[in-house]
């Protein structure tokens, strides 16, 4: 069905409950395994149709947050998404705690036994109005953020229009453009820290109330994290520091001795190259030709996934004004169809975008028949490695994207690859400090991001522009405000990503076959076990970290940079 038909119909705990209840005294009361397994097939069939629902209305919202009906619906769901939670936890708890559990274990899986033990501690009745500020809150943000109007260069632009004049050869206008998009932060600067201030305030409250000693061990239970903890991601960032820090800023001196400076400051860091970065070739439309050739060459499966794609609809990559920012992918269980939201800009980052959410996408399409909606997907850090993968798997067709300035991408990608490590594990440390001190005023949150800054980045000058010397940089990054958390997610997969490059480097029919193996398994296995079932190294290894960025620092360094002009 193609997106444009899919039709809209609100659901509400009035209409649901009943079933819900229904299934969770059938679970509770059922005589043998089997009573059980059949109501909770039930409640999965009406979870897809409601998680359906509530997808189609958010993602028309972030398509137009100006649309009077999407708004309405994306703002009752942030007030009637707990009470579905609240049905959900019941069932669930009865499913746990079934004197069949073993049988239902053996039919089910034990993962999922694990999974649900663990959503079980996100939730309790007493939190419903807590959880519905908390999504009013980050409503807000995203409203916030979709609003600019920037003006710059004679126009009006959104913040994704302006990624083009970031990266300009010209440094002035690299600056002006820096200094437009500051300028929109700082105006609202206010709004921003309100914001997150009561996000802090309410999550930590939730925390309590769930009896966490702070929102940190909440969100690690939201994230769903089954295989590891808040030490082993502490570790992971230490190697970062240790290993990747240094690599960064070896890149990054380079990067400036070729452009022409002796230090990067914030507006030059875009800039790889004197000439200009590497930019897309074609239109829109050629590009989405491009990729459905690309597609059909890898593989059978990607051939058949991005047919289905284009032929329904299922990509939305223009940015518009009202359009929400970032980029994203999201399901609808119900169709077993995908759906990539984008704001292309004019730059490398478009490609970027079309391969990783393509990972995800793909990930959805594979295990669109699963029965069981939780294991459709493994946890965040597992479906990034679906993504950041596939970004390097489709390194052999970008000369379809690119023309003569292919190789000029690749250098870029991989090299930005490595320099995002620091930046990511910057973005979580942060997190992890200020939920650990959640009376933090807004200036101490900026003096804190600023510390990280001179530990991860210390390559980059932030002194010419007021909003990033004085430690504003941080409010940019929507995952802190929507998604607590999640951002070492990114580099973890980074890590494993980068393992499938350097295997395809030397045997690309391989790292692709154990690539779609690991996407195959879907939500059936930890994190931990897929990549090790994979035949790749963990992330938290030290060894495994040193070893990529070694391969990768072997690549860029066997390249002359000169020679992409």
């Amino acid at each position: 069905m193609k997106f444009s038909e899919m039709v809209y119909r609100r659901v509400t705990p009035e209409e649901t409950a009943p079933q819900m209840e229904s299934f969770t005294r059938r679970i509770r009361g059922a005589a043998a395994p089997d009573e059980a397994l059949a109501a909770f097939y039930e409640y999965e069939a009406l979870a897809a149709r409601v998680e359906t629902m509530m997808s189609l209305a958010q993602v028309r919202f972030t398509l137009n947050t100006e649309d009077p009906f999407y708004a309405a619906e994306n703002d009752y769901y942030d007030e009637i998404a707990p009470r579905f939670a609240a049905l959900t936890q019941a069932l669930y708890r009865a499913l746990y705690d079934s004197p069949h559990r073993a049988a239902l274990e053996a039919a089910l899986g034990t993962l999922l036994f694990t999974n649900i033990g663990i959503e079980l501690r996100t939730f309790a009745p007493a939190v419903v109005p807590d959880l519905q500020e908390e999504n009013r809150l980050v409503t807000a943000y995203v409203k916030l953020l979709s609003s600019a109007q920037i003006e710059f260069d004679g126009r009006v632009w959104t913040l994704p229009q302006l990624a083009p004049y970031e990266q300009s050869p010209d440094r002035r206008v690299r600056r002006g453009a820096c200094e437009a998009k500051a300028a929109f932060f700082e105006a609202h600067a206010q709004e921003f820290d309100a914001i997150f201030d009561s996000l802090v305030r309410v999550r930590t409250k939730i925390a309590r109330t769930l009896g966490f000693a702070n929102f940190t061990e909440l969100g690690y239970c939201r994230m769903g994290r089954n295989c590891y903890t808040e030490a082993d991601v502490g570790a992971f960032r230490r190697h970062i520091e240790a290993h990747i820090v240094p690599l960064a800023g070896r890149i990054k001196a380079g990067q400036a001795a070729r452009i022409g400076l002796e230090a990067l400051t914030i507006y030059d860091d875009p800039l790889v190259f004197p000439s200009g970065n590497a930019v897309p070739a074609g239109t829109p439309e050629e590009i989405f030709a491009h990729g459905r050739r690309m597609y059909h060459a890898l593989s059978p499966e990607t051939a058949e996934f991005i047919d289905f794609m284009l032929e329904n609809e299922l990509f939305d990559v223009l940015s518009r004004k009202g359009k929400a920012g970032g980029g994203y992918c999201t399901s609808f269980p119900e169709t077993g169809a995908p759906f990539i939201f984008a704001n292309w800009g004019g730059t490398a980052h478009d490609i970027d975008v079309l391969t990783h959410e393509a990972g995800h996408a793909l990930a959805a399409y594979l295990a669109r028949d699963r029965k069981i909606l939780e294991q459709r997907a493994p946890t965040m850090e597992s479906c990034e490695i679906h993504s950041m993968s596939m970004e390097f798997f489709t390194w052999p067709w970008m000369e379809g994207f690119f023309g003569p300035q292919a190789d000029k991408y690749r250098y870029g990608h991989l090299a930005g690859a490595l320099t995002f490590l620091p930046y990511g594990a910057m973005v979580d440390e942060f997190q992890h400090i200020v939920y650990g001190q959640p009376l933090l005023t807004p200036e101490e949150r900026r003096q804190i991001w600023l510390s990280l800054e001179t530990r991860y980045r210390p390559y980059l000058d932030v002194a010419d522009v007021p909003f990033y010397r004085e430690g504003g940089r941080w409010q940019t990054q929507a995952h802190i405000y929507e998604a607590p958390f999640y951002y070492i997610d990114y580099c973890l997969a980074q890590t494993v990503a980068l393992a499938f490059w350097a295997e395809g480097q030397t045997d690309p029919s391989a790292a692709w076959a154990r690539y779609l193996a690991l996407v195959k398994q879907a939500g059936t296995r930890t994190f931990r076990e897929l990549v090790s079932e994979a035949g790749l190294p963990l992330p938290f290894d030290e060894a495994a970290l040193s070893s990529v960025a070694e391969t990768a620092a072997a690549w860029l360094a066997a390249i002359d940079p000169a020679k992409l002009e």
